[in-house]
């Protein structure tokens, strides 16, 4: 690859996550301050924003794939996202936000899939040049919470990534060309879906790993849709900056080393680690508060080890599984039970919990924050019984 190109492309990456990084954790802070969203309603949000990610490998296999070139496509795609996030700045009604934020999901999510393959269609060895590719997009979101953070409670974090969504739809038609392989074409929606690559769950482990995946996705959202919110009530300053140089930071450091511990522990450790890291991130958080910040930035750092040892070992864990004839077709599979399915009941799940632990106004911070750890808590004894893989 040559340093134009990696230039085009890690700017690329950098832009698609700084949008995404602007608003998707501030919200949880912007919902409640200025549209007096109540639990119900913020988990409402967050699960509407990630609906998106249950539409995209159809949208993909069933328009990109087949007749537009993938540069081209996002570029269009993002264009119309900046329209959207530009309203959504605008509304002052909680269930009105919530609609168009489900429009805006189903516009964006596609593009993350676009731009890793407009990212791997240029690489001349993937394994090696796509990992610094992609680190600029977590630098990307690290960026854009210093950006909002100062104004993280007010319309600017929909403002700011409107306008950069906007830049980078126009920026996109002047990408390296990446035109449509026609690997859609022939497939029916089931394999779009990735339902071929059911067979997999004829594995115990992988069945264990796969409906654990799901449930995970539980206390997952507890975190993004309110760790924000209870940082701010608890007097912690610069939330979205510290947020992201101590959650996205820990994230790059243990993407680069997860390969070489991989290797010498294996994907049964792995997870457990992950799941051990995911209990204790609970409970840290349940021991904070105004008077216990350290215990709130213990529970941010762990955001690598929670979300790379599980989430992306698995994505490794599931290709490697697959056979080469279902491979994509489980990376489909794997990515609508998780971040569609998953992330979007365990959000819908996680305003409920919340709602129920407040009481005239005043939420129970201690107490909710308990019962995603008593979740991660049981998964982990499931995964310690019943998951037997111990290499990939």
């Amino acid at each position: 690859m040559n340093t134009t190109t990696r230039l085009q492309l890690s700017l690329m990456m950098f832009l698609e996550y700084f949008i995404w990084g602007a608003w998707f954790v501030a919200m949880g802070i912007y919902l409640p301050a200025a549209l007096q969203a109540d639990g119900v309603q913020v988990g409402i949000a967050y699960g509407n924003a990630w609906f998106g990610a249950m539409v995209s490998p159809f949208f993909i296999g069933l328009i990109a794939d087949r007749y537009f070139s993938a540069q081209k496509l996002m570029g269009m795609l993002h264009l119309i996202g900046a329209a959207l996030l530009w309203l959504l700045s605008q509304i002052q009604d909680v269930g009105t936000f919530s609609i168009v934020l489900l429009f805006y999901s189903c516009i964006y999510m596609p593009t993350t899939a676009l731009s890793n393959s407009i990212a791997m269609g240029q690489t001349d060895d993937q394994a090696r040049d796509f990992p610094t590719l992609r680190v600029l997009g977590t630098i990307g979101w690290i960026v854009a919470g210093i950006a909002v953070n100062s104004q993280s409670s007010t319309s600017f974090i929909f403002i700011l990534p409107a306008i950069v969504s906007a830049g980078l739809g126009i920026y996109s038609f002047f990408l390296p060309d990446t035109p449509p392989k026609n690997t859609g074409a022939g497939r029916s929606l089931a394999q779009l879906a990735g339902l071929d690559a059911l067979q997999l769950l004829k594995n115990r482990s992988y069945a264990v790993f796969f409906i654990g995946s799901i449930l995970l996705c539980i206390p997952l959202s507890f975190y993004y849709a309110f760790t924000g919110d209870y940082l701010t009530v608890s007097g912690v300053e610069a939330v979205t900056t510290k947020m992201g140089l101590l959650g996205q930071g820990s994230e790059v450091f243990f993407m680069l080393a997860l390969p070489l511990l991989l290797g010498r522990w294996g994907v049964r450790n792995i997870l457990l680690i992950a799941m051990v890291a995911w209990t204790l991130r609970y409970l840290f958080l349940s021991w904070g508060g105004p008077m216990g910040h350290e215990w709130l930035y213990l529970a941010v750092a762990l955001h690598g080890i929670c979300y790379d040892f599980f989430f992306v070992t698995g994505s490794i864990y599931t290709d490697q599984l697959a056979g080469d004839n279902v491979k994509s077709s489980a990376q489909g599979l794997f990515t609508i039970a998780t971040y569609g399915i998953g992330m979007t009941v365990g959000s819908y799940v996680g305003g409920f919990v919340a709602a129920l632990f407040t009481h005239d106004g005043v939420r129970d911070w201690t107490g909710m924050w308990l019962v995603p750890a008593g979740i991660a808590g049981a998964l982990l004894i499931v995964f310690l019984l019943a998951f037997r893989e111990k290499k990939v």
